[in-house]
């Protein structure tokens, strides 16, 4: 009798997680779709060449023009800012949690790097204008507004990611590679860096990867701090205001409609490939980590 409920609550548990599985399959099919759908012919009535490659963006003129050029380097370099800012400092502090801090500063640290994770978009947009911006203004020039502010607080953003995900996969290495490496002479700057880190790399390029599907992503903050002025590719600096791809499609969709809605929908399949490539490029990292 206590075999025949056993299995009774194994199949009902079963069935929870095929559910689970399935609607998680049925979301992702269903946003291809609606973007597939409502973003392609959009690219196709304005010409796939005249959308990517050309780089004004005027929906409201006569004739209109739909090109997004300008704002994917926007993205790529606001990106790319970020990860220059967020990717040492993120991994820095793993490696400090997982190996030297001491359990009293543990225990006040990671709780902060969890509540960083916490914090809504908006709240790190409001501590951009008010801190961020005024810094960048007062010390590197420009009205403040621009890539490097953007690229700061994205830096922030990504944090929590990197450091928690890239500690877990530091903890995860096992203790007898450390052990061997000292063993060797190595000291224990030597070990981690060289012997540990390189044992963890899949963890870690796996936390880069999310940190970077974050940046690419967020809206809000960048909204608040980039100034959102579509600018022609000779005047992209880093101190010049810049819009996005993702601040492009909040800031018109709400007065949007025809060819103009259609081509915002468009710049979310773009950002959509964008997000598909980077999880293609883990899955490839990850293949060939487990190869090695």
């Amino acid at each position: 009798m206590q075999n025949i409920k056993t299995n009774y609550s194994e199949k009902i548990m079963q069935a929870v997680f095929y559910l689970s599985a399935l609607i998680s399959i049925i979301a992702v099919i269903a946003i291809c779709l609606f973007l597939l759908i409502r973003g392609i012919p959009a690219i196709s009535k304005i010409g796939f060449m005249e959308f990517i490659f050309n780089e004004k963006w005027k929906p409201t003129d006569s004739p209109a023009s739909f090109g997004i050029l300008s704002m994917i380097v926007g993205s790529t370099y606001v990106t790319a800012g970020a990860i220059i800012i967020g990717v040492p400092i993120g991994l820095m502090c793993a490696v400090f949690l997982a190996k030297f801090c001491p359990d009293t500063v543990y225990k006040i640290v990671k709780p902060a790097v969890n509540l960083l994770a916490g914090i809504p978009s908006i709240i790190y947009g409001f501590f951009g204008m008010e801190v961020i911006v005024p810094f960048v203004r007062e010390n590197f020039g420009g009205n403040g507004f621009s890539i490097l502010s953007s690229s700061i607080i994205l830096g922030i953003m990504i944090l929590p990611t990197i450091i928690s995900i890239s500690e877990s996969s530091i903890r995860a290495v096992p203790l007898s590679y450390e052990e061997g490496s000292l063993g060797l002479g190595a000291t224990k700057e030597e070990t981690i860096f060289k012997v540990v880190l390189p044992a963890a790399k899949s963890g870690v390029l796996t936390s880069i990867i999310l940190g970077i599907g974050r940046a690419v992503g967020e809206t809000m903050a960048v909204v608040m701090v980039a100034g959102n002025a579509v600018m022609p590719l000779d005047k992209i600096k880093l101190l010049k205001p810049i819009r996005t791809l993702t601040t492009n499609i909040v800031t018109e969709m709400s007065y949007a409609s025809g060819l103009h809605e259609e081509s915002l929908i468009a710049t979310g399949v773009v950002l959509f490939v964008f997000i598909i490539i980077l999880n293609t490029s883990l899955s490839l990292i990850k293949t060939r980590t487990a190869k090695n």
